[in-house]
């Protein structure tokens, strides 16, 4: 969906939220080729700050397409806002319910329409204690072996000058540095057709997420870690402090 389609929400949308980016933020925004100007696309981000999703849509509109976002299903409902969202063409998303096969089915109906979908897939802001990305969720992987729209590395750093979530700290000066980088598809062509079993999931999670990460330190420099892995429920009960009586 190219900016020229846009609806009276969207434009009002750009209109609220760019100038205030556009005088925020000093940019560098390199790889846009990637994102086709037309026909269904997954994108896929690192998420390091609050302030990144603001950005990543930056990035996607000047490239030409009209970024989808996912958003909990219940900010849908409130009054007024769940509309505007509606209007402005993001996508409802249910989460830990027997209603999470809608979701699935609702980011299918968005591609089939040529959408240009965003899916974090860390499913939230890294806890890698120097932002690197950590092992991905499975969504992106599912939603690309359903559909197989190309899925395109979009990798940023910059927005954690913005609001640093390690500090909580927002920085309001204008001008900050941030950069944007989007990668080649990447080639997920060995899993096409497979059935979607947690095995061929995981691989296909795993190859993107190194993507995202290399993408990124192409940005950063340097030589990054391994994909961060989240501690489980045994470790984190392991390392709290014995109650002592």
């Amino acid at each position: 969906m190219g900016r020229r389609k846009l609806g009276f929400w969207q434009w009002v949308a750009v209109v609220l939220v760019k100038p205030v980016l556009t005088v925020w933020t000093r940019r560098t925004w390199r790889g846009m080729e990637h994102l086709r100007q037309d026909g269904p696309v997954i994108i896929v981000p690192n998420h390091i700050s609050h302030a990144d999703p603001l950005v990543c849509a930056h990035f996607v509109y000047d490239a030409g397409r009209w970024p989808q976002f996912l958003g909990k299903a219940s900010v849908f409902k409130v009054p007024v806002l769940g509309r505007i969202l509606h209007w402005c063409r993001q996508i409802p998303v249910e989460r830990g319910t027997v209603d999470a096969v809608k979701s699935l089915d609702a980011l299918v109906a968005a591609l089939n329409e040529g959408g240009a979908v965003i899916i974090y897939p860390e499913g939230t802001i890294s806890r890698e204690p120097d932002l690197w990305p950590m092992k991905g969720k499975t969504g992106a992987a599912r939603l690309a072996l359903a559909t197989g729209a190309p899925v395109v590395p979009v990798a940023m750093w910059g927005p954690e000058r913005i609001f640093d979530p390690r500090t909580t700290r927002i920085n309001l000066r204008p001008r900050i540095p941030v950069t944007v980088v989007a990668g080649p598809p990447i080639d997920l062509s060995r899993w096409a057709g497979a059935t979607p079993t947690r095995q061929v999931l995981e691989e296909m999670t795993d190859v993107i997420m190194l993507r995202l990460r290399d993408t990124l330190a192409e940005i950063r420099g340097g030589t990054p870690p391994p994909l961060w892995q989240r501690p489980t429920r045994s470790q984190t009960d392991r390392q709290r402090p014995e109650k002592t009586v």
